[in-house]
């Protein structure tokens, strides 16, 4: 399989927008982010990282109906692309195949 650059910011992010299928957009994603991880994301940070894994081909971006309370700006939805789902499978496949290399005695809580 080939090698995919995902950095963990990137890495949720990816998550996310898979989890919200259908509803992922900048607000939404930041939202789900900070309830499920407990960590504060800001706008600046979303942002740059939803533009640079749409030039990287992971994401694809459609804008939504415009309205009022936006002041005319469409949402941009946002989707997993196909290199995308492959990326994100390999870093899961490459995260387990480390997990399951640390010898289980590591993992063991010790009573100091």
């Amino acid at each position: 399989m080939k090698r995919y650059q995902l950095g963990e910011f990137e890495e949720i992010v990816l998550l996310t927008v898979g989890i919200l299928h259908g509803n992922a957009y900048g607000v939404t994603i930041r939202r789900e982010i900070e309830s499920r991880l407990k960590r504060n994301v800001s706008v600046g940070a979303m942002q740059t990282a939803l533009r640079r894994m749409e030039q990287k081909g992971y994401l694809a971006s459609e804008k939504g109906e415009s309205t009022d309370i936006r002041g005319g700006r469409p949402k941009l939805y946002f989707t997993i692309t196909d290199l995308g789902k492959k990326a994100i499978a390999y870093t899961r496949e490459t995260r387990n195949e480390l997990w399951n290399a640390i010898p289980a005695a590591i993992l063991k809580a010790s009573n100091a």
